[in-house]
């Protein structure tokens, strides 16, 4: 699996601070299902890290509202790959059906309009939590910084892209490289 050169997010590490926390994660678990932003229960802890240059109403706000209930959800953490990489993490090399209704889930968070995005993601992060057996952790720096710029038509392609190669892509084999 890649392992990204991820700029830390400080307000991702903020809440891995938190993470033992029981009453702070239940206060951003409320967030679930809720427009971003609107739970006061989330306010303690999400307005007093939001910087400067974040505005109420805006796409960014409503990012660390999202991330901050999703990490609730499923606080496990890891450095490595994105949401694609842990989305491939569950294929089952012996049940091509189960993969097929994974791929279909993934894809559909991959196409996922900007406004649908907080529906999709706790669809997804609620899936890979429950998948035990390969205790799946998320990325929370990666996604973090990934959502902050899936608004943008411009750079949202790219970052699709990268969910996409990570998901889809083979297993590097030696018999695959070029020999020359």
């Amino acid at each position: 699996m890649m392992r990204y050169e991820t700029k830390p997010h400080p307000f991702v590490t903020y809440l891995e601070s938190i993470r033992e926390d029981r009453a702070a994660l239940a206060s951003l678990r409320r967030g679930l299902g809720q427009p971003p932003g609107t739970v006061p229960e989330m306010y303690r802890y999400v307005a007093s890290r939001l910087p400067n240059y974040v505005y109420p109403g805006s796409w960014r706000e409503s990012v660390y509202y999202l991330v901050a209930s999703l990490y609730a959800l499923h606080p496990e953490s890891t450095d490595v790959g994105n949401l694609g990489a842990h989305f491939a993490l569950t294929l089952d090399p012996k049940n091509p059906d189960y993969n097929v209704a994974v791929e279909r889930r993934f894809s559909a968070l991959l196409t996922a309009h900007p406004e649908d995005l907080p529906f999709y993601l706790r669809q997804a992060i609620s899936f890979l939590k429950s998948n035990k057996s390969k205790e799946i952790a998320i990325n929370w720096h990666q996604l973090m910084w990934d959502l902050l710029l899936w608004n943008d038509p411009e750079k949202a392609p790219k970052i699709q892209k990268r969910w996409a190669y990570q998901f889809w892509r083979k297993p590097f084999d030696n018999a695959d490289a070029e020999v020359g």
